[in-house]
């Protein structure tokens, strides 16, 4: 994979991570939203949501996101592109831990080593067909 196409690719991948980020951020402001609360308090959770710096800051992420992943997906074969999603895994873990202080465990460390070594399997098989 050409450099500028691993950072299209990349682009895109570290805007969804970012979008998830921020949608935490904003859903977190709210508490735990209980779906049993009725109709009038889900209403105002919703309409507070959808003002929320966080939540519309995910949104836009994601809109530029599709728009950065439909040019990489122009330059590169999406059975390469599509697993690289997966390094979002380990940005969101590493980020979630360190904003939000969500505890990673080892197992949850380890699974994200095997994710990071089929990644860069994938990336590299694009070089040798």
């Amino acid at each position: 994979m050409k450099a500028l196409d691993f950072f299209w690719v990349l682009g895109g991948v570290l805007l969804n991570a970012a979008a998830q980020l921020l949608l935490k951020a904003g859903a977190s402001s709210s508490g735990e939203i209980v779906l049993s609360a009725g109709a009038p308090a889900l209403w105002r959770t919703a309409l507070g949501l959808a003002q929320h710096p966080g939540i519309l800051g995910g949104l836009a992420c994601y809109a530029v996101s599709v728009v950065v992943w439909i040019v990489a997906l122009s330059r590169v074969d999406v059975s390469i592109a599509y697993p690289m999603l997966s390094i979002g895994y380990v940005v969101n873990a590493a980020l979630a831990w360190w904003l939000f202080g969500e505890a990673v465990n080892a197992q949850r460390w380890l699974g994200i080593g095997v994710i990071v070594i089929g990644v860069l399997l994938v990336a590299n098989s694009g070089s040798r067909s």
